[in-house]
């Protein structure tokens, strides 16, 4: 019985469970008891549809309190999500989770590019002292890649005594004046509570780009900038995945026991930890989440990767706001081969759904090729499915951009794999060698390789969540708990997989939203 201290919020429990569970998908599923599913080795069964695919809803949850407006996440590995990625995702309605193999420094750093990307109110705005001098200030600018201007200037006891813009200081030479000399002091403020529309029509009326917010006693409480309030109120993207202050949301993953990594991110603003480990049925990974949840109550707490029922039930009573399902079925990883263990991904994911019912969210992390793998994942429960060879070949992505035979390429790498390993502690940790110092005693369960560039992530989204859309009405599904409740599947031979994919041809051209079996 599920323990209700776990149990989802009624307005969330409609979007990642199913209220009556799916029988026909057990009794599929225990024919099975023995054997390992993956996605080509089902399909699923067309069903009486009367709305059209467009009208689908495939919204989501990430975890317990973080919605997705689509079910897909990047994948926290080095070559597929920094900032950039992570940007591009919360605006196609998505998450981010940005990878580790970074100083906790620079990973918060990252986390801060994508919160700083859009805001409502900026509660935490970036200051100076009245006394440090302009090239003081433009060093820090520099350093700390800030790509925004008009900073607002405290004196020593934080009180807001002016404002620098750009316009201030763009005919300066002498960088050794003080902020103090240059600064705007005659300053248009409000009073704290101001909202979003009220500091809009201020800054309108004033011909101001930024508006800071104090208090009666003249502390700064935070600040406005025009270009990001114009841009929700007359530019409003519903698509976008925001906070409730309007920033686009953004996940990071750490290690277990990551103390400082843990304080950066949360001091960075993160939305989510992500607790990433190739064996989360471990104690490491369960006192983590305990102590975390604790220390940081204000943020949802992913925790992974598992593969089986005992690692879900010990997951989610250890206080996990979602689990990660995935252990070697991504296409760099070598898991299965090296060790001899994982559980192929269709199986783990229903098992997981199962052990768990419904009191969180679970991830389907790795094995996605096509988007009617997405389907299926999603068919059997999971909430969302986490990527990366699909996402690491698009524009977004930090991985090498390369020409290979005439083409394009993008380098790829597990996090598993020897290069990462050598080149970043964040890798060692992950696969628990973070002692080993010799490369040659190394042991990788990961490669490194390339997959071909598809452009823009916008691209590769609109293809992916139009699949899902297709398959949904299909199914006859107009959402995502409904097809998870009344999905239907067949297991399928080699022979009919071979006749679901393009045969008897010779491709001329390659499709969009197509990837030909190597």
């Amino acid at each position: 019985m599920a323990n209700e201290k776990f149990a989802a919020p009624a307005a969330h429990t409609q979007l990642w469970r199913s209220k009556m569970g799916n029988l026909y998908l057990d009794q599929f599923m225990s024919k099975f008891e023995f054997e390992g599913l993956t996605f080509d080795d089902i399909s699923l069964l067309t069903q009486y549809a009367d709305f059209l695919p467009d009208q689908a809803d495939i919204s989501t949850y990430f975890s317990k309190n973080i919605k997705l407006n689509v079910p897909f996440i990047s994948a926290a590995m080095d070559t597929v999500t920094e900032s950039e990625m992570a940007i591009a995702m919360a605006k196609l309605g998505g998450i981010g989770v940005i990878h580790k193999n970074l100083t906790p420094a620079l990973q918060a750093d990252e986390v801060r590019k994508v919160k700083q990307y859009l805001n409502g109110l900026i509660r935490k705005p970036v200051v100076f002292d009245e006394n440090a001098t302009l090239g003081e200030m433009l060093k820090e600018k520099t350093e700390k890649q800030y790509s925004f201007s008009g900073f607002p200037i405290v004196n020593s006891d934080g009180k807001l005594v002016g404002i620098l813009t750009s316009r201030d200081i763009k005919f300066l030479t002498d960088y050794s004046q003080k902020l103090k000399d240059v600064m705007t002091t005659q300053l248009v403020t409000a009073p704290t509570g101001t909202q979003l529309e009220e500091a809009f029509d201020i800054m309108r009326k004033n011909k101001v780009g930024k508006l800071p917010i104090v208090d009666k006693e003249g502390n700064l409480r935070g600040l406005y900038s025009f270009q990001d309030v114009s841009t929700l109120i007359e530019k409003e993207e519903p698509a976008y995945n925001r906070d409730s202050e309007h920033r686009l949301r953004v996940a990071a993953a750490i290690s277990p026991y990551d103390y400082e990594r843990a304080a950066a991110l949360a001091e960075a603003d993160v939305d989510a930890l992500v607790i990433d480990t190739a064996h989360g049925h471990s104690k490491g990974v369960i006192e983590t989440i305990r102590l975390f949840k604790k220390e940081y109550p204000e943020l949802d707490i992913v925790a992974g990767n598992i593969a089986t029922a005992a690692a879900a039930e010990a997951l989610v009573e250890a206080g996990a706001d979602a689990i990660k399902v995935g252990i070697g079925p991504g296409s760099i990883c070598t898991t299965r081969v090296v060790a001899g263990v994982g559980t192929p991904q269709v199986t783990a994911v229903y098992q997981a759904v199962k052990a768990v019912g419904g009191r969180v969210p679970i991830i389907a992390d790795g094995g996605i090729k096509q988007s009617g793998d997405v389907a299926k994942a999603l068919a059997v429960g999971a909430s969302s499915v986490m990527m990366g060879s699909v996402l690491a070949g698009t524009l977004e992505s930090p991985g090498e951009k390369i020409i290979h035979h005439g083409r394009r390429f993008v380098v790829y790498r597990g996090m598993g794999s020897l290069e990462a390993m050598k080149t970043s502690k964040g890798s060692r940790e992950r696969y628990g060698q973070s002692d080993v110092d010799d490369s040659k005693k190394l042991v990788p369960q990961g490669v490194e390789g390339m997959v071909p560039y598809r452009g823009p992530l916008w691209e590769v989204i609109h293809q992916f969540a139009g699949g899902l859309r297709y398959s949904l009405g299909y199914c006859g599904a107009r959402d995502l708990p409904t097809l998870r409740e009344t999905s239907k599947f067949i297991r399928v031979s080699g022979a009919a997989l071979r006749e679901a994919h393009p045969h008897d041809i010779l491709m001329l051209k390659d499709a969009p939203n197509y990837t030909p079996e190597a």
